[in-house]
């Protein structure tokens, strides 16, 4: 069967690798069929050859892992071995071993929920990132009348500003040095700000210091600090997304004389985060065709990993289709 795998900082290699069994499979394991994939911002330093901390990223160049590093997955069930998956269901979800980039995926079943039937699979992907979104909100107060600043307008701070403005938030404000005047509106952003983190929060009027700051920016350290820096006094800042590194310096004088809340996590309830992103999908139908701006086919992988790597200001959620 096909599969991809990095051979050199932003180079995918095709190759063909024996194709899993259903005797294989372990309990609580599917066996997939890869329908299509999202690519996520958390992809993009093993894209660029960046040494992570899965077991068998090991290799001299570059990951050389087999379907690495695509995590966002929707597929047809071919095998399944937990107990409420079937076969030829359609679900979505993640790629528990970051190796979808393959003709066939075994994942972990609790991490996997199906659709609706109505969305086609390169639109579905884009429930996964609407999941871990949706269980970051809720780990915050509540957001209704509340001011919502979010640092990084990519795939994931627009949707977190999407969520935001739908659970009734007063205000949002998206700060991203890309331009994302024309689309920002679209996810709810009510103030657009073109602009590093560092620059807005310097000029940033003490009266509008917002009540919920979201660092969606990622892969450095420095944005976490501005997020603390702008936030109102007695305001919760939630840092999003998978660090590159293992200790982020941050100002505690800053967290005790502003009485800040500081929260993150990893997304747990995974198949309950699915379903409650299909639902708010359903409630708000114009989420995903916003949402999915980019799709490609898997011979075109390599252009489909260099377009997200580009600060694009169209381009929102980049899918590849079987």
């Amino acid at each position: 069967m096909w599969c991809y795998r990095l051979v050199a900082p932003f180079t995918f290699e095709r190759t063909d690798v024996a194709e899993p069994s259903p005797e294989s499979l372990c309990d609580g394991q599917v066996l997939l069929k890869f329908e299509a994939a999202g690519i996520c911002g958390s992809d993009l330093p093993g894209f660029r050859g960046a040494q992570g901390k899965l077991p068998g990223d090991t290799g001299s160049r570059a990951a050389e892992m087999n379907g690495f590093p695509i995590h966002e997955i929707a597929g047809e069930v071919l095998a399944s071995r937990h107990p409420g998956h079937l076969p030829g269901a359609r679900v979505v979800g993640w790629a528990s071993g970051f190796d979808g980039l393959m003709a066939r995926v075994v994942a972990d079943g609790n991490g996997l929920a199906p659709y609706d039937s109505q969305l086609s699979p390169q639109s579905a992907v884009g429930l996964q990132p609407l999941a871990c979104v949706l269980y970051a909100v809720e780990q915050l107060p509540g957001l209704a009348g509340r001011h919502v600043a979010v640092l990084g307008q990519g795939s994931i701070g627009l949707l977190f500003s999407y969520v935001a403005k739908a659970l009734g938030a007063a205000k949002i404000t998206g700060v991203d040095p890309v331009d994302r005047a024309q689309i920002g509106p679209r996810f709810g952003v009510d103030d657009v700000v073109r602009a590093t983190s560092d620059r807005w929060v310097r000029h940033l009027d003490p009266r509008d210091k917002p009540d919920v700051v979201i660092e969606a920016v990622g892969h450095q350290v420095a944005t976490l600090n501005h997020a603390l820096e702008a936030a109102a006094f007695g305001g919760t800042v939630f840092y999003f997304g998978v660090p590159d590194d293992d200790s982020y310096p941050i100002s505690m004088r800053t967290m005790l004389r502003k009485n800040l809340t500081l929260k993150s996590g990893v997304t747990l309830d995974r198949r309950r985060m699915l379903h409650s992103a299909d639902e708010f999908a359903r409630a708000h139908p114009d989420l995903l065709p916003a949402y999915i701006t980019h799709t490609f086919g898997i011979d075109d992988v390599q252009a489909a990993f260099e377009l997200a790597c580009l600060p694009t200001p169209g381009r929102v959620k980049i899918a590849i289709t079987a």
